[in-house]
């Protein structure tokens, strides 16, 4: 009995030849003709492609990707991977080269969150680089490794600073050598990467200079050069060029110093009277620069004073007649008064008379010889003149006159001139300049932009594309699939209903020629197909006596269960 409930449950089957069950093709063709499924299929497939052109219309209509970092550690890939999925940023990893990828939408967000947060943390550190020393390695691969090693620490020091970004170290050393004519001194060259609207001072790039002077045994710092992600030389290491280069910045950078602190001054004084942004100021300092030194050696004569004196006298006397002599001592009057000059009425040998005596005449001379020491004094006196004065001043400013408003008169302008003047420290024997205006600013126009270059056109045309290619598919390949789903399933319905016809014909034709059946008859059947034909006769000629055999069957394994 339980063989034939066994043969009633598989009778609605339609079994294979031998009786063994089909495959997995099988299997799906027996599930989808079943009326249930056959009718659901068109709504199926229906749903399936609306969901496949939304996929395509999300995939066509997405920003495309774009590059964050490449060539990472794994840990630093890790860590910025973190702080994308936290921020709620969308990424992902290629996977032959590893580099992260965020939409073109997030990009700018993606870089301004990892900035925040100091990531990416820069290259390896050197202790990386000598764990992945190979073993057996050779001296010259094992000192590329060390000096790779030391390099990579140099920039992640360098990287500490904090205006610098990136750093990267390069040491060219050629090595030891026995002798000493081959011996060259080892240099280094250094590639920094501001940060926006960074920059370093003198003060922080000789700092760099000595730091890598002072890692690398025998380098000297005129042999560093430190240059700028822009091209420009930091460093002085490029002899005369590269110094006047310096100063001609450091100069440029003085007067603009200069210039700016004038034009705060003018902006102070003129906002609280004609308000922000009714005036502009440009401000011109021809700075003088030159370096002028001069040195003087003077010997002042009111300094002067006498060391010491050594000197002699000498006096000589005598007569024109040939009296006597002179005598006495040198240097010295005589202990005798002089005599009492005589007078003659005639005193001219000429007129005097025939035999008359001339009179005596007396002569003397005085020899003075000194030799004097004086202390002179000795002045010396060293000028240097100031560098980076300013030589020349000229200043402009223009008001605005308000639109509407009433213009300032020429007195209210020769006032803020003189304002001006006095806040700028204007010298007219100098040669500064002043000049005020007031004018009507012209309104700032934006540049126009064209139409295909518009922000708003990209997300649009995306979108677009993406319902084309949704559209299409939906009605270039999955319309006529439906089609020729919804005619396979009326198909085989319709080939299914004429199947039931005859197997109906052929049960009534069986019955017939068989007659009643019995369960005796079903038990002597020889094949199952024919077991199966009875059955079905048997239940349609006695549905009642079938059912009572069926709750026969139920009661029975019942009881044997139990």
């Amino acid at each position: 009995m339980s063989e034939l409930a066994a043969t009633a449950d598989l009778a609605s089957a339609r079994p294979l030849p031998g009786g063994r069950p089909g495959g997995i093709m099988q299997q799906i063709r027996n599930f989808t003709a079943q009326p249930a499924v056959a009718k659901s299929l068109p709504l199926v497939g229906f749903i399936g492609m609306i969901g496949l052109a939304a996929l395509l219309w999300m995939t066509f209509s997405a920003a495309p990707g774009r590059t964050l970092f490449s060539g990472l550690p794994d840990a630093d890939k890790q860590a910025v991977a973190e702080a994308l999925q936290t921020a709620g940023i969308s990424h992902s990893v290629d996977r032959s080269t590893g580099a992260l990828t965020v939409s073109e939408d997030d990009y700018h967000q993606a870089r301004m969150i990892l900035a925040g947060q100091g990531l990416p943390r820069g290259a390896p550190d050197g202790a990386q680089a000598m764990e992945n020393l190979p073993l057996g390695a050779s001296r010259a691969v094992e000192g590329e490794r060390i000096r790779a090693s030391r390099q990579l620490d140099l920039a992640r020091t360098i990287e500490a600073i904090d205006a610098v970004r990136t750093a990267r170290v390069h040491i060219a050393d050629s090595g030891g050598s026995v002798f000493v004519r081959d011996r060259a001194a080892p240099g280094a060259s250094v590639m920094l990467t501001l940060e926006g609207g960074r920059s370093l001072s003198e003060g922080q790039v000789s700092a760099i200079v000595h730091l890598v002077a002072s890692s690398v045994p025998g380098l000297s710092p005129e042999n560093v050069s430190v240059v700028d992600q822009n091209g420009r030389l930091l460093s002085g290491a490029g002899g005369s060029a590269a110094g006047a280069s310096a100063e001609s910045e450091r100069q440029i950078a003085v007067q603009q110093s200069v210039e700016e602190r004038y034009r705060q001054a003018i902006a102070t004084l003129l906002t609280p009277i004609v308000g922000a942004g009714n005036f502009t100021a440009e401000v011109s300092a021809e700075m003088d620069f030159s370096q002028v030194e001069a040195s003087r050696e003077a010997y002042p004569e009111a300094t002067r004073s006498l060391r010491s004196e050594q000197g002699t006298v000498t006096t000589e006397s005598g007569s024109s007649a040939g009296g006597a002599t002179a005598g006495g001592i040198p240097g010295a009057l005589a202990d005798q008064p002089p005599a009492a000059p005589t007078t003659t009425n005639n005193p001219d040998p000429a007129t005097a008379p025939p035999g008359a005596a001339a009179p005596a005449t007396q002569e003397s001379r005085r020899n003075e010889q000194y030799a004097r020491n004086y202390a002179v004094g000795r002045e010396i006196s060293v000028t240097r003149n100031q560098t980076g004065t300013v030589k020349r001043l000229s200043v402009a400013v223009a008001i605005r006159n308000v639109e509407g408003g009433r213009a300032l008169t020429r007195d209210e302008l020769q006032s803020m001139e003189n304002l001006i003047r006095g806040a700028v420290g204007a010298n007219q024997e100098r040669g500064d300049v002043v000049a005020l205006t007031a004018r009507t600013f012209a309104t700032a126009e934006e540049p126009e932009v064209s139409w295909y270059e518009q922000a708003w056109l990209s997300p649009i045309v995306r979108s677009v594309v993406g319902l084309i290619v949704a559209l299409a598919f939906f009605f270039g390949l999955g319309r006529p699939m439906l089609k020729k789903l919804s005619a396979a399933a009326k198909a085989r319905s319709e080939q299914r209903s004429e199947a039931m016809g005859k197997e109906i014909a052929a049960a009534l034709a069986d019955n017939n020629r068989h007659g009643n059946v019995t369960i005796d008859m079903i038990e002597a059947a020889p094949s199952y197909e024919a077991r199966a034909t009875l059955i079905r006769s048997f239940v349609r000629q006695d549905p009642a006596r079938a059912a009572l055999v069926v709750r026969d069957l139920i009661r029975a394994d019942t009881a044997k269960g139990a």
